[in-house]
């Protein structure tokens, strides 16, 4: 009980955390008002760099969404022109992740990281479809157990300002492993072959749990 109303906390949020608190003190010596508008953001801020424990299935024949927030695109595309991919047809699966959703990504599967490519860019609202080609970007490329190309991309969005990376080239992940966080409203796209969809738009994913595709 206690770990679900005090989650474990992204590194990345400390810093974020220890401003918030000395807002929170300077704004309380204005006014109570003024510190209560403090202690609302300093508790935002501690949930939003949250980074709970998942149950993840472990099992090759699935992959499991990267991010928590909302399915907005399933549809079959080309792949990404960054990796050369482009003359490659993969299904895709886009979600939206809003300033209340937990911001830590995961890897849909198990497998080695190919490559790991980070593109500079705009910062548009994370929800159009612009931002998947205009918007600071960090892309995955990792081959699963079965050979496929499996690429993940963390998109920033309208008030994001900075992808956090903590995976390496060349490393083994287990499926549901930790790869990185986007700060402050992002989308993250799956690109990937021979699985079938078995989420739809508009449905609530939670990273590391459900359930994304399957062969």
């Amino acid at each position: 009980m206690f770990s679900k109303i005090f989650p474990k906390i992204h590194s990345e949020g400390y810093k974020f955390i220890v401003i918030v608190v000395i807002l929170t003190i300077i704004f309380y010596k204005l006014s109570n008002s003024l510190g209560l508008v403090g202690l609302v953001l300093t508790v935002w801020v501690y949930y939003f760099f949250r980074d709970p424990e998942r149950v993840i299935i472990e099992d090759n024949n699935y992959l499991v969404s990267p991010a928590d927030g909302e399915v907005i695109k399933v549809e079959v595309v080309d792949g990404p022109k960054e990796l050369g991919l482009e003359n490659k047809k993969f299904n895709k699966v886009s979600i939206f992740m809003n300033i209340f959703d937990c911001h830590v990504n995961r890897t849909p599967c198990a497998g080695q990281v190919d490559e790991i490519l980070y593109k500079p860019g705009k910062f548009l609202n994370a929800s159009l479809d612009k931002a998947s080609e205009d918007n600071e970007r960090n892309y995955y490329k990792i081959k699963d157990v079965h050979g496929n190309e499996i690429i993940v991309v963390q998109i920033a969005g309208l008030i994001a300002r900075r992808i956090v990376c903590e995976t390496n080239k060349n490393q083994e992940l287990r499926q549901g492993d930790r790869i990185g966080m986007i700060r402050f409203g992002s989308r993250a796209d799956v690109y990937y072959e021979n699985y079938e969809p078995l989420v739809k738009i508009g449905q609530i994913a939670i990273s590391g749990e459900t359930l994304l595709a399957k062969r």
